[in-house]
């Protein structure tokens, strides 16, 4: 590590150490090191057996840390030593200008195939192979944790391999708002059109949150047209599919919809299981047979990114105990997250959405269903369908059934109705995020 990275890390360790539990930080963050530094991005390294637990439990609390420290918004990437190591001595180049810093642990070799996503991670490869001829651009969605990042930096990684010429840029919109709110204040559009527009592939994640930012979807827009035009790749993601995303402008849903629009949904118990014995391999950890594995699998159907971190809590639990890691354990740790007999690790139900909902407004769950326009029964209606489909998993239709046989426009128009509502109304947001963190959807 150069003097330069030795004197940064010190400081944001410092930040780190302040802002954790002692116990914590001596176990999981004291043995990571920073890495490497380019713009908008470090690179941290963790012992192969932490990797994983510091990336599902610490990486917010490092990205705050070095925002503290270094007075602007980072991308923190971990790696496992060995994978530093491996790069040293490789000789691996620094990440060319106007390149994305991408997550080497992102690969398609690395993202299991299952009937749930085999359309999206088809899609992704032909991309990355034929820039700008396949899909374009190439839309993935689904809920939260299941791979679409996965995909977009698997994207990224096989054209810096296999196409040099290409430049590569990701970006989250978050990242997107804050150099386009950066760039407003400091009056240098220059470089904030430089680094989204020239570059051949433009990796996008989480568009949802475009919405209602007005000026940052103007500025989207222009930027999504000026790459277009010039023959750039776009790939995107969402939580939803473009047909269901609100507070967006329709020319730019429109252009969303221009190239394949494609699904990533939950996986069944057999890519589940697998997806753990793959992260076993990667993690190098020993231990752990297949009949627990399944036991992690049955206990966190919800999403790769929850099945991990269940898989690092056992690991971690029978790690500290001396315990052998059993089904049987897996049952006593994942189980013991259970809060008032519904673990957090299951999505609610819509009957389950339909209940809180009824109980914070003061009425019956049989009210939001029934046929009618009355004030009460109708926002608590919409409120519910909101939290149903933020929550749940659900689709559209299947919400629209679950309340009373309501068509799928009509679930559309009161998602619309209540994002509006959190925006504009103060109220509104405190019911939606008490109901969250009720429902276990604020975690």
């Amino acid at each position: 590590m150069s003097e330069e990275l030795e004197t940064t890390w010190r400081l944001i360790r410092e930040e780190l150490r302040a802002g954790v539990p002692e116990v914590a930080f001596e176990t999981w963050l004291a043995p990571v090191r920073l890495v490497s530094r380019s713009e908008g991005t470090l690179v941290v390294s963790a012992p192969a057996g932490a990797r994983s637990w510091v990336e599902q439990r610490y990486l917010g609390a490092i990205s705050e840390a070095a925002l503290k420290t270094l007075g602007s918004p980072v991308g923190v990437n971990v790696v496992s030593e060995g994978e530093a190591v491996a790069n040293r001595e490789s000789g691996a180049p620094p990440a060319r200008e106007g390149v994305a810093a991408l997550n080497p642990r992102y690969t398609f070799d690395g993202f299991v195939i299952s009937a749930s996503n085999r359309l999206a991670h088809a899609s992704a490869l032909a991309v990355a192979e034929q820039p700008a001829q396949a899909y374009n651009p190439l839309f993935l969605h689904g809920p939260p944790g299941l791979g679409k990042t996965h995909l977009l930096h698997a994207i990224g990684q096989y054209i810096q391999a296999y196409a040099l010429d290409l430049r590569v840029a990701y970006t989250t919109v978050e990242t997107f708002t804050g150099e386009f709110v950066a760039a407003t204040r400091g009056g240098n559009f220059d470089k904030f059109r430089e680094r989204f527009r020239a570059v051949d592939v433009l990796l996008v994640d989480d568009v949802q949150f475009l919405a209602r930012r007005t000026g940052t979807m103007e500025a989207f827009f222009h930027t999504f047209n000026a790459l277009y035009e010039s023959g750039g790749q776009l790939v995107l993601t969402s939580d939803r599919p473009p047909v269901e995303l609100g507070g967006l402008e329709d020319r730019l849903l429109e252009r969303f919809r221009w190239g394949l629009v494609a699904a990533v949904e939950v996986p069944d118990l057999g890519a589940r299981t697998t997806i753990l014995r793959k992260r076993v391999c990667v993690d190098g950890i020993e231990g752990i047979y297949d009949e627990t594995l399944v036991a992690v699998a049955r206990l966190a159907p919800e999403s790769v990114r929850s099945l991990e971190g269940a898989l690092i809590r056992l690991v971690a639990y029978a790690s500290l105990t001396g315990e052998r890691a059993t089904p049987e354990l897996a049952r006593m740790v994942l189980g013991s997250l259970a809060a008032h007999a519904r673990s957090p690790l299951r999505s609610p139900t819509v009957a389950e959405v339909k209940q809180a909902t009824a109980e914070a407004l003061d009425i019956t769950a049989e009210a939001i269903d029934a046929p009618g326009r009355r004030a009460q029964p109708t926002f608590a209606r919409q409120i519910a369908m909101y939290l149903a489909r933020e929550l749940t998993g659900e689709s559209l239709p299947a919400i629209g059934s679950d309340f009373g046989g309501r068509r799928h426009a009509t679930v559309l128009h009161a998602c619309r109705k209540i994002e509006r509502e959190i925006g504009e109304r103060a109220e509104a947001r405190e019911l939606v995020d008490s109901l969250k963190a009720r429902l276990g959807g604020g975690r």
